[in-house]
């Protein structure tokens, strides 16, 4: 099974072949200077607020999210940054305008890391240094990101309030001392941790990967779990990374919130987009023909099937790797085979306990399985494959008791779109949220898409611990023993917020444009009447059998109330080709007829599994002027294509919607709700 593992060295290579460590290199003492450039809300009065929650998507579109090669990895980068949201921003930075000042939230999303690359390399191609100056709750990953790069970001509420159009700024690189000379006020931002400031100040990831990269292969990892006094005061997550924790002399009490520690990883899972810049720091790091790359997985699962020569050029950088090292299936998958938040757990790479650092953002998900998923960027990830180990910044616990029931056609999707609701611009407070499933009731299709989805909750990481549920979901695969203790929060944790969550308040939901969190009652939204171009079910987040399943279902009782054509064009998209097989069978819930049956019969086409319309790539992205209904787990400005508007609800809301014609729950097709007939 998947666990911590140590380096496996190439043929002929031995530890004394290895590096010695590179001396730290001393940062620059230069104190920055530039002009302002800040980011306005354009729906605000001019000149009167900055842009909040400006994501990844927006710096980076996804079409400028390839690399040709190896060589030339930021071309890209550079030239989409903030492509829409402002044209003119790379002449402006060339001008002088180095200091980007953008309010709360900047930079959520994504873990896409050539976001913070781009940036850095705009201004350096004109001889210049950026500084990223944002309010409260920068998205972490981007933080970190930034760090690993050298490129400037620092969180700094007051200066950003005071800043105007062209204000002359400083900052000091040593200090972190913020000045507008133009205004005569200096400021100090939020501070970091110290092991943030040795990376930063030290060379960046490259740099602190060299030091650190012999002692990693000779130390052979160890896991501690902590005993059950000492787990009584931990959460879930607490426990496991305590467990995986590289130094072990590190006391309870230095053990907190805050704190940066190196952990081990179990898996370190990468997709063809963001392969690429980890196989480069990889090579960075260890030179690539040392060691093989730990814990390392890669999915090809975003620039597939689109036909594009740049796409392929981008693909063909993983698939080099991965002969190169001798990645093999489950580890390495082809266009096809899945979408790797979903295709590595079904692989059973998945398991309780672990500790899962995933290059992308919905590496989230794998919380539903009762292990940590976090999502980082790809020089993370590459620094992971070259130590077998991340650094990561513990945070602060919060905890979510699900009671209640479940109310009639609720599914995940809606449970996690109200929860967003309700969470409202501050969502999760980038802190670790433990789910609690009181009277063990949510499949695990359900916990899938509520763990997947703390991704747009800009959480560290959400976990459900493992129970029954998750137990049975094992030994479904054939998967009696497992290799980790079993983990449950203890007594004494201490959460920061610690809420009750009732599900018999839940009703299915729509989340309208640009926000997962700007979430409706489906009923409501049904008098609204809004039509749409697409609908399309499927994804990492409700691309399972089961979600399929229930979809289906409400398709076959409305057909036998004399609805047997979509209204509008249907798309479905399995979560793995392991999935899109299994829906070719008979199924005896649909009176013997296949999912691929039923939905073909209304009109509905079944896709490759991959990731391409959530983002906007391929040929059923959206158009200007597009609107559609979809089971993704994310609708903002231009994600899914252009000037397309997506809208997010679950499996069984959005067949029915495709039904109708219009965004509607399976109610207003005059269907009962029928546990046995629909549930999963």
């Amino acid at each position: 099974m998947q666990t911590v593992q140590p380096a496996r060295l190439k043929a002929g290579v031995t530890h004394n072949d290895l590096p010695a460590p590179v001396a730290p290199v001393a940062g620059s003492t230069i104190v920055i200077r530039g002009r302002a450039l800040v980011i306005w809300d354009a729906k605000a009065p001019a000149g009167t607020k900055k842009l909040d929650a400006i994501d990844t998507d927006q710096i980076t579109p996804a079409a400028d999210c390839v690399s040709e090669s190896l060589d030339t990895l930021d071309e890209k980068w550079k030239a989409g940054s903030f492509r829409y949201l402002m044209p003119d921003f790379r002449k402006r930075v060339h001008s002088g305008q180095t200091f980007v000042i953008a309010g709360d939230r900047f930079a959520i999303g994504s873990s896409r890391e050539m976001s913070p690359a781009g940036l850095k390399g705009v201004a350096e191609e004109a001889g210049l240094e950026m500084v990223i100056i944002c309010g409260n709750n920068m998205g972490d990953i981007f933080r970190r990101n930034s760090f690993n790069l050298g490129l400037h970001v620092v969180q700094c509420p007051d200066a950003v309030i005071d800043a105007k159009d062209d204000d002359e700024f400083t900052f000091d690189p040593v200090t972190r001392a913020i000045a507008n000379v133009t205004q005569g006020k200096t400021y100090t931002p939020v501070p970091l941790s110290p092991k943030e400031e040795e990376i930063r100040r030290g060379g960046g990831i490259f740099a602190v990967g060299r030091r650190e990269f012999r002692a990693s292969v000779i130390q052979a990892p160890v896991l501690d779990w902590p005993d059950a006094e000492l787990a009584k005061t931990m959460t879930t997550t607490e426990q496991i990374l305590w467990a995986h924790r590289v130094d072990k002399n590190m006391s309870r009490a230095d053990f907190k919130p805050g704190a940066t520690i190196r952990a081990y990883a179990d898996l370190l899972p990468a997709s063809d987009g963001t392969a690429p810049f980890s196989i480069h720091t990889f090579n960075q790091i260890t030179g690539g023909k040392l060691i093989y790359p730990r814990q390392a997985a890669v999915a090809n699962d975003h620039f597939v099937f689109t036909g594009k020569d740049e796409d392929d050029k981008q693909t063909s950088i993983g698939r080099a790797f991965a002969k190169q090292q001798e990645m093999e299936k489950p580890y390495y998958a082809d266009p096809g085979d899945g979408i790797f938040h979903f295709y590595f757990p079904e692989q059973g790479l998945v398991l309780p306990g672990q500790f899962i650092p995933g290059a992308d953002s919905h590496s989230r998900a794998y919380g539903a399985y009762g292990a940590i998923g976090v999502g980082v960027g790809s020089t993370t990830l590459g620094f992971g494959w070259s130590t077998g180990y991340i650094y990561t910044t513990l945070a602060k616990q919060r905890r979510v008791v699900f009671t209640g029931k479940l109310p009639e056609w609720v599914g995940g999707k809606d449970i996690v779109l109200e929860l967003l609701r309700r969470w409202g611009a501050k969502q999760s407070q980038t802190m670790s949220v433990e789910f609690v499933d009181a009277a063990k009731q949510l499949p695990m299709v359900y916990r899938n898409t509520i763990a997947n989805m703390m991704a747009e909750a800009e959480a560290f990481n959400g976990i459900f611990a493992q129970d029954e549920i998750t137990n049975e979901w094992y030994r479904a695969k054939g998967m009696t023993s497992l290799p980790y203790p079993v983990l449950q929060p203890g007594a004494d944790a201490v959460f920061e917020i610690d809420e009750t969550f009732d599900l018999s308040d839940v009703a299915p939901m729509i989340a309208k444009p640009f926000s997962p969190g700007n979430a409706f009652a489906a009923e409501d939204v049904a008098k609204e009447r809004i039509t749409f171009d697409f609908a399309m079910i499927g994804s990492c987040t409700n691309g399972s059998y089961a979600d399929l399943l229930q979809a289906a279902l409400v398709i076959r009782a409305a057909r036998d109330k004399g609805v047997t054509k979509s209204a509008k064009e249907f798309r479905v998209f399995p979560g793995s080709g392991g999935v899109g097989l299994q829906i070719q069978r008979p199924d005896a819930r649909l009176g013997g007829e296949s999912i691929a049956d039923v939905f073909r019969g209304v009109g509905a086409v079944i896709r490759q599994s991959w990731c391409g319309p959530c983002f906007g790539q391929g040929e059923d992205s959206l158009s200007p002027g597009q609107r559609a209904i979809t089971t993704f787990n994310r609708n903002w400005q231009n994600r899914m294509g252009l000037g397309g508007e997506g809208y997010l609800a679950s499996p069984a809301v959005v067949a029915a919607s495709a039904l109708i014609g219009y965004m509607a729950p399976p109610s207003e097709l005059g269907l009962t709700w029928d546990a046995d007939k629909f549930g999963v």
